[in-house]
């Protein structure tokens, strides 16, 4: 089986040289291990003996330490080249184990499917949804309508929203028109399931972030100026 090529540290990339400076490993080596983690259901483990196949010997260790410096500065590059939603949203929350606990990894989809944004909270309640309602208004835009489902919860967060604003936001609750985020989760928990939960609420939101973004370059989000054709390309993109 073919060996990964080894490039030679000199080559880093500006935008994230930075960040891997102490990671002693070619940059193609960390971004294959990344993109993996985040891409396909993969424990780490999993990852330490898939890339020994290929004549790498990494530490399970590293491949998340990988994990948690890259992701961050890739959130940051994506969102700089992430494609327009529409203005009809429709939000739920799913349910995400940190610590042995159960977390709330709020998202929205816009009604083509198209991820709008997520955010992981410790609670489900109405300073949580608010925030989540808060922070993907402030990266998309404002919506003409959302649709959220009998959580009152989140209707309590939207009349607060609306509150502060001269033009109301249109709130639907209707379980069935939800279907579509419902659906969406399902790409995202799949993901994540190998890892049998997670162990610290911050690794968790990078992790997520990571997922969230790969989903979304499937889904063909990202803006590659006709410079990266596939998934894969794109998503190593964002190191440059």
């Amino acid at each position: 089986m073919a060996k990964i090529k080894k490039t030679p540290r000199k080559t880093l990339p500006d935008g994230i040289g930075n960040v891997l400076k102490r990671l002693h490993y070619p940059l193609d080596v960390i971004l294959l291990c990344v993109r993996w983690y985040v891409a396909y259901s993969l424990s780490l483990r999993n990852l330490e003996e898939m890339v020994l196949e290929r004549g790498i010997e990494v530490d399970h260790s590293s491949v998340h330490r990988w994990v948690i410096k890259v992701l961050p500065v890739f959130e940051k590059a994506f969102r700089r080249r992430k494609r327009p939603v529409g203005k009809s949203w429709r939000v739920d929350e799913t349910y995400v184990k940190v610590k042995g606990q159960w977390k709330y990894l709020y998202r929205a989809v816009d009604k083509e499917g198209n991820t709008v944004d997520f955010l992981l909270r410790a609670h489900r309640d109405k300073a949580a949804a608010l925030r989540y309602f808060r922070k993907a208004i402030d990266q998309n835009g404002e919506p003409e309508t959302i649709t959220v489902d009998k959580s009152g919860a989140n209707l309590a967060a939207l009349e607060a929203l609306n509150g502060e604003r001269p033009t109301p936001i249109k709130v639907r609750q209707n379980k069935y028109l939800n279907n579509i985020i419902e659906q969406d989760h399902r790409a995202v928990k799949r993901i994540i399931k190998p890892m049998m939960g997670f162990k610290d609420f911050r690794c968790a939101c990078i992790i997520l972030s990571g997922i969230e973004i790969m989903h979304m370059i499937r889904k063909g989000q990202m803006r590659d100026d006709g410079i990266a054709e596939t998934a894969t390309d794109q998503f190593h993109s964002l190191a440059m």
